[in-house]
């Protein structure tokens, strides 16, 4: 189809008929009033743009900036029927996105019906990824997704500490990656896929559930003491870990024994450990005393995989939680995609958990 070229604009009160002639033609529920529309035509945390083509009016998009904060949300974005699949709704998302950088804003985040396909590829084309999910969102009770994209390059965070982004080298060691990164934050730990790798083989837990073994808590708390620094450590459950999944019974055996010894170890170099559910606010007290923090969480919301995964903790605010990811898929991501990922502190406590037994943990690390 014909790509049309269309002029992007501010939006004027004249637009208001128009605006609400598109509102109506898109959705059938969860429609913006006239008066709603209106309203935004001159809010000040607002930004409403319009395409005309040929002089008609034929989409519109509504950005609203968070107040104090770096992130901005799409509001809505409508094209007419008749104008779909022509770009339009292409050239209006870039136009925004532009201009939301210039009100300083660092991040873009929307919402889109888990079974709107159409919108969904257009925005994973413009770069955004999904980070979260609402049940029960919209009037009809459908789910939506929630998506982000980075809008805005060499963002500024106010952290206490600058952390180095490392990427794993293997599909299993992001335990220890993550590990590095948080060393790195305190004294400038070098990264390599040498100490990657040493430390992957004092915290593996041998197996998984599936492929090779990933990195215990303990184990990775251990590996940080032996190199001079001190830990802490939030652990939900007395139980061996990792065992959902695992259906040979050997590997159980085998996951026991290792269980079993890094408790053991962890005993004897006398490190704090504290059987009890992991909150936001054990993250948000670490990160305000200066400490480093790597988190475990479920790969689920970032890629559908039910899969445990490591990531340092890089800083906090009021909306979100930042994370750096160490693993960065190839052709399909790029570096600042995985550094300072922010999830919704809504999401918290579904992101940090694993498996049908909650499994929740997380370290701190300090000097």
């Amino acid at each position: 189809m014909k790509t049309s070229h269309c002029q992007i604009r501010f939006a004027k009160v004249s637009d208001l008929a128009a605006l609400v002639a598109i509102e109506e033609q898109s959705f059938s529920q969860d429609r913006l009033s006239s008066r709603s529309l209106k309203r935004w035509l001159s809010a000040s945390h607002g930004l409403l743009m319009v395409a005309e083509v040929n002089g008609e009016l034929v989409g519109y998009g509504l950005v609203w900036c968070h107040k104090g904060t770096r992130l901005a949300r799409l509001y809505s974005l409508a094209v007419l029927a008749s104008q779909q699949g022509k770009g339009v709704a292409s050239q209006l998302l870039i136009a925004l996105e532009n201009e939301t950088v210039k009100r300083g804003r660092s991040f873009m985040r929307l919402e889109v019906a888990v079974n709107n396909q159409a919108a969904i590829r257009l925005y994973e084309k413009h770069g955004y990824h999904v980070f979260g999910h609402y049940s029960d969102y919209y009037d009809d009770h459908s789910d939506a997704l929630r998506m982000q994209k980075t809008i805005r390059r060499n963002t500024a965070f106010n952290a206490d500490k600058h952390t180095p982004w490392y990427q794993q080298t293997t599909e299993f060691t992001c335990g220890p990656a993550a590990l590095l990164m948080a060393m790195s934050s305190l004294n400038n730990t070098p990264m390599s896929q040498l100490k990657e790798l040493d430390i992957w083989r004092e915290a593996t837990t041998i197996f998984m559930t599936s492929g090779h073994g990933g990195c215990h808590p303990l184990g990775l708390a251990l590996a940080a003491m032996k190199r001079g620094f001190k830990a802490d450590v939030v652990l939900n459950t007395r139980e061996s870990l990792f065992i959902d999944g695992v259906r040979s019974e050997k590997k159980k055996a085998i996951l026991h024994t290792v269980h079993n010894q890094f408790v053991a170890e962890a005993i004897v170099a006398k490190m704090p450990v504290r059987y009890q559910e992991l909150t936001l606010n054990d993250i948000e007290t670490w990160l305000a005393a200066g400490k480093a923090v790597v988190l475990l969480i479920s790969t689920y919301r970032f890629d559908g995989k039910k899969s445990p995964h490591w990531v340092c903790v890089t800083h906090v605010d009021e909306h979100c939680l930042y994370v750096h990811d160490p693993f960065c898929e190839d052709k399909k991501q790029l570096a600042i995609d995985c550094q300072h990922v922010p999830i919704a502190k809504a999401d918290f406590s579904k992101m940090a958990s694993f498996g049908s037994l909650r499994l929740s943990t997380a370290m701190a690390f300090s000097l």
